[in-house]
C-alpha cells in the first residue's frame, strides 16, 4: 500500500479589496528561501510586483501562488518557512 500525501489546491480569492504588498526580504522570510530566489521570480514575472522608490514590493497572493507552484520552493516553504506552522494552527482551537 503506497502512502500519498493529500494535495490541497487553494483557489485565489475572486477579488482582493486591499492587497498586501511585501518587501523582497519579508517575502523570502515567509517562504523560507533566499532573497535571490524572490528576485529571480520577479525577473521571470512569476510574482506580481511594483516598484516604489527604488524597492520592489511583492503581492502576497501572487507570492503564495508562486510558493505552491514551484516544487522546490513549496518544500522550503513547508520545511523552513511559514508553512511549518500550519499543522500547529490547525490543531489549536481558536480562542475567543
Amino acid at each position: 500500500m503506497s502512502k500519498r500525501k493529500k494535495t490541497v489546491l487553494l483557489e485565489p480569492p475572486i477579488e482582493v479589496i486591499t492587497p498586501l504588498w511585501m518587501s523582497v526580504s519579508e517575502s523570502a522570510k515567509i517562504l523560507g528561501v533566499q532573497t535571490k530566489t524572490i528576485r529571480r521570480a520577479i525577473e521571470a514575472a512569476r510574482v506580481k510586483f511594483k516598484v516604489v522608490g527604488n524597492r520592489y514590493l511583492i503581492n502576497l497572493a501572487s507570492l503564495i501562488s508562486f510558493a505552491l507552484d514551484a516544487t522546490k520552493v513549496r518544500n522550503k516553504f513547508q520545511k523552513t518557512g511559514l508553512g511549518q506552522y500550519v499543522d500547529k494552527w490547525r490543531s489549536t482551537p481558536p480562542t475567543i
